[in-house]
């Protein structure tokens, strides 16, 4: 089973919310590609339309839109994503992740691309939220 995070940007109001997607779902996410439009529905945002605008793998390299496939690759690119450099016109070659999901994927952000008709804070409050799984260890003071 795979599990993601998924930001989900609301243009409107300025604001980012995070919802964590799992079961059938994350399987529906899987194969899909930045910058594709998908139904909020796999967010837990019935109504919605949310387009897909980028992520992270479990190592934290960035998803660039303009490399095919799940791979990782290392390109030589200029001030873009994965990349912001101190001058003008250098540039490096950064390992980033291709752009398509795939279960390395552990965060993927989205916008809002049409609204629904709740709005975004009335959806998550009304969610049932995953239990915290307590920490073993040493005990909290």
């Amino acid at each position: 089973m795979v599990d993601f995070r998924a930001v989900i940007g609301d243009p409107k109001s300025k604001k980012s919310y995070q919802r964590e997607v799992t079961g059938h779902h994350a399987n529906s996410l899987l194969g899909k590609k930045v910058g594709d439009e998908l139904d909020g529905i796999f967010v837990g945002l019935p109504g919605y339309r949310l387009k897909i605008t980028g992520g992270t793998d479990k190592d934290g390299f960035p998803m660039r839109p303009d490399i095919p496939g799940p791979a990782r690759r290392k390109v030589l690119i200029a001030a873009s994503i994965g990349y912001w450099p101190d001058r003008e016109g250098v540039r490096a070659r950064r390992t980033v992740r291709g752009n398509s999901v795939s279960p390395e994927i552990v965060q993927i952000n989205m916008k809002v691309v049409s609204p629904g008709p709740r709005p975004i804070p009335d959806l998550i409050a009304a969610a049932p939220q995953a239990e915290k799984k307590e920490e073993k260890g040493r005990p909290k003071r």
